[in-house]
């Protein structure tokens, strides 16, 4: 079954190995006086997996909510496979091959596994009005094959015993499990992933970074992660952008970013800053 995941992903991977596929130039977003993200510069390459990482309030989101649709940026522009892709809504950026997870669990709670998963297909699907109304013929045929592909996604994530299980009453980890799942049943070329290992355990994020590793590197998924575990971040990572305050202060490989000063400063604050906290 994993074998034909990985083919199908491969027939949706377009374009060189290496090339940007994503390039955000000179990005900003303002609400009120509150400079979200200033000037925010980023260019992800296809097949990368690159992480975007920062203390609190550092703007990270508000990126990833720019790249995907939700937020207009102010001022610079997105560009995704050549096209600009600037203050496009996001049911156009999902139709391009974008998809993201939610810092925040945003799942169907009366909605089993199944369904929830199944609901990432819908902009997919082509079947008209009529043809579903008539349901014996396009649709169903549809239907069908949306359906083995969803299941594909819960082997894949091993949730096959909790498939018909409604997502209120899965642990917090399987739920973030399947929020991955309905991402990835959009089979996008690129995956936002909004701290995916946010209040999970040390086992729970071992699996996460396992499901994406394969995503990236066996489908060859473009993957932009954030996330606040700096070992996840440092060992999983080819490319490191850091923000702090809206604007970007440093990127390079996880061992570069780990030893720059600014990026010290900005996590640990100067010594007498951390004495001072400390009083």
């Amino acid at each position: 079954m994993r074998a034909e995941l990985v083919s199908g992903k491969s027939k949706l991977s377009t374009g060189a190995p290496g090339e940007a596929q994503l390039a955000i130039s000179g990005v900003s977003k303002h609400f009120g006086g509150v400079r979200a993200v200033e000037s925010v510069s980023l260019s992800v390459r296809r097949g990368g997996l690159v992480s975007v990482i920062g203390p609190n309030g550092a703007g990270k989101t508000s990126l990833l909510n720019m790249i995907s649709g939700f937020y207009r940026p102010d001022s610079g522009s997105i560009t995704f496979e050549g096209k600009d892709i600037t203050g496009a809504r996001p049911s156009q950026v999902a139709m391009l091959g974008i998809a993201r997870t939610f810092q925040n669990i945003a799942l169907f709670s009366g909605m089993t596994v199944l369904d929830n998963i199944m609901l990432g297909r819908h902009v997919r699907m082509k079947a008209g009005v009529l043809s579903s109304f008539v349901y014996w013929g396009l649709a169903q045929k549809e239907e069908v094959a949306h359906r083995a592909r969803v299941e594909e996604l819960i082997e894949f994530l091993e949730l096959e015993d909790l498939r018909k299980q409604p997502t209120s009453g899965l642990a917090y980890g399987l739920r973030k499990r399947v929020e991955l799942g309905r991402a990835l049943a959009l089979d996008p070329t690129v995956l936002l992933l909004d701290e995916p290992m946010g209040g999970m355990n040390q086992e729970e994020k071992e699996d996460m970074a396992r499901y994406i590793l394969e995503v990236n590197q066996q489908w060859g998924t473009t993957v932009i992660l954030i996330e606040h575990d700096m070992a996840v971040v440092m060992d999983i990572s080819e490319h490191v952008t850091v923000l702090d305050r809206g604007r970007k202060i440093a990127e390079g490989s996880p061992n570069e970013v780990q030893g720059n000063p600014a990026v010290i400063h900005a996590y640990l604050g100067t010594a007498a800053e951390r004495r001072e906290a400390a009083e």
